[in-house]
């Protein structure tokens, strides 16, 4: 059976509107996200190689997995980073690979199998991305402009269509590590002479791993991540040029270590401007010190923007929550103080 609509004699422009509405009211929406509620995260990328030493976690004399320790002391989301390839000579972990795409993949399993929330944070390099390195990946070493940005586009597709096919996409998805002084240099090294037209680069890199999260993870929250948290002159300049380029993303990600980042007074002077001016709610994305403190802020912002925090590598690294032989200390039980405070489930 075939429909047949009247169409106006007087004017093709009319004809022309009423089938572009016909059009545009049969297109599907896409798919709505779910606000990001309250966050009590931690980083715990290391865990896989942790495991391999043949370390064993416990809680009150209880061995268990660590993830399970961390979901019964209120944590609810767990980040995972990913290099392109870890295991190359010039890579993360040599011969080894671990924070590939197949240890990200076996990751993924177990954060849903407790039934968390997941975070995905590209490198978008072989090594450790931060506001110091931002090394291309030995594979895109001679890309520039177009190609480059459709290697982190496609990049980014294939990782999350392969998690999505075992059924465990990630909740939210950080576009680089610590970009604030850009990504994949020296394209979008945002500190050269040229640094407006290296802005526009950046922007368009970022753009293009953001529109691939949207094509096939309409559902997960797209993170940027800075590495700012109290330098708010900074933070502002960054994010109102990946505002002006039209950079389309959900969460302001920061990182705070008070040896780069300033005071306590600094990060809340800092996140409390920026939860007044932009629009994207805001998570601690990074931290390990100040524990109470770093989340009294993170979950205190203005207009409810804070939605709180991600420890980082809390399993072994500074003030880690467990000790050299994986038994659970002191620390661990600040966060059943904080998640009862703000009531985080």
């Amino acid at each position: 059976m075939s429909l047949q609509f009247p169409l106006f004699r007087c004017s093709p422009w009319l004809n022309l509107l009423v089938l572009l509405s016909l059009s545009s009211a049969a297109a599907p929406a896409p798919p709505r996200k779910a606000p990001l509620g309250k966050v009590l995260g931690a980083d715990i990328s290391f865990l896989p190689q942790l495991e391999a030493r043949g370390m064993k976690f416990s809680d009150k004399g209880v061995q268990k997995d660590a993830i399970q320790i961390l979901k019964d002391h209120h944590f609810n989301y767990i980040r995972l980073r990913i290099f392109n390839n870890p295991a190359a000579d010039s890579g993360y972990a040599p011969g080894k690979g671990f924070c590939d795409l197949a240890h990200t993949l076996a990751m993924a399993k177990r954060v849903k199998q407790a039934r968390m929330k997941l975070l995905l944070d590209f490198h978008y390099s072989d090594t450790w991305a931060d506001p110091q390195k931002q090394f291309k990946p030995e594979a895109w070493k001679n890309l520039s402009g177009a190609a480059l940005e459709k290697a982190v586009h496609d990049y980014t597709a294939d990782v999350l269509k392969a998690l999505a096919a075992q059924g465990t996409p990630p909740d939210m998805v950080q576009i680089g590590n610590e970009i604030s002084h850009g990504m994949l240099w020296p394209d979008g090294n945002v500190q050269l002479a040229d640094s407006l037209t290296r802005f526009d680069t950046l922007a368009k890199l970022a753009e293009a791993g953001a529109s691939a999260v949207r094509e096939t993870t309409p559902k997960a929250l797209v993170m940027m991540h800075i590495a700012l948290g109290g330098q708010n002159r900074h933070s502002t300049l960054w994010l109102d040029r990946m505002q002006a380029s039209k950079v389309q993303f959900d969460v302001i990600g920061q990182s705070y270590y008070p040896k780069w980042h300033g005071t306590i007074a600094d990060l809340k002077a800092n996140l409390t401007d920026l939860a007044q001016r932009y629009p994207q709610d805001i998570v601690l994305v990074e931290y390990s010190e100040r524990k109470r403190d770093v989340n009294d802020i993170a979950f205190n912002l203005p207009g409810g923007k804070g939605k709180g925090s991600f420890i980082w590598e809390p399993l072994n690294t500074w003030e880690s929550i467990f000790d050299k032989q994986g038994q659970a200390n002191d620390l661990l039980l600040i966060y059943d103080e904080i998640s009862r405070k703000y009531r985080v489930k």
